[in-house]
């Protein structure tokens, strides 16, 4: 019977991981975003101080997706959440419950560490949306995204008065 093997990425992983970043970046539309590289994903997955952990999915020992995430932190709870940066599972691998397992791992990994919530955004294109429904978790209308990236950031930066020059 086939069956889904999830494992912690290790840094022998590196290039496996990036590849399926690549993958996830094509599979949103965006695939001249990816400028992260190995050494990139060492140095912040593997090195002295990880910013970030990830599962690695296999089915039939093929690699099938992966979750990468990190801890978020809620001031009103007081403790560190789970926040989900990416999953993605091939396109052969989907309806083959990779993701629902990759789901369920990280929920469970929130509920043995301690930390109350699993926060994810989503695209409003996605297909998945209706995966994340029938797993039972909910959109929240409330909270709209928001982001400084690039020309804005520097733009916003510039106006620290307690910057270094």
């Amino acid at each position: 019977m086939s069956d889904t093997v999830l494992r912690f990425a290790t840094v022998e992983d590196i290039e496996l991981l990036l590849q399926l970043i690549r993958e996830l970046a094509a599979y949103e539309k965006a695939p001249e975003a990816v400028v992260a590289t190995e050494d990139d994903l060492r140095r912040h997955g593997f090195g002295p101080e990880p910013r970030f952990e990830a599962l690695l999915a296999f089915f039939d020992d093929e690699p099938a997706g992966f979750a990468l995430f990190y801890p978020d932190f809620s001031t009103w709870r007081g403790r560190p959440g789970l926040f989900l940066e990416d999953l993605y599972v091939r396109e052969w691998a989907r309806g083959r419950g990779v993701g629902r397992r990759l789901m369920t791992r990280l929920a469970a990994l929130a509920v043995e560490r301690d930390w109350p919530a699993l926060h994810f955004n989503v695209l409003d294109w996605n297909p998945a949306r209706g995966f994340y429904r029938r797993l039972g978790i909910e959109r929240r209308n409330e909270w709209l995204p928001h982001s400084a990236t690039g020309e804005a950031l520097r733009r916003l930066a510039a106006q620290d008065r307690d910057r270094a020059d």
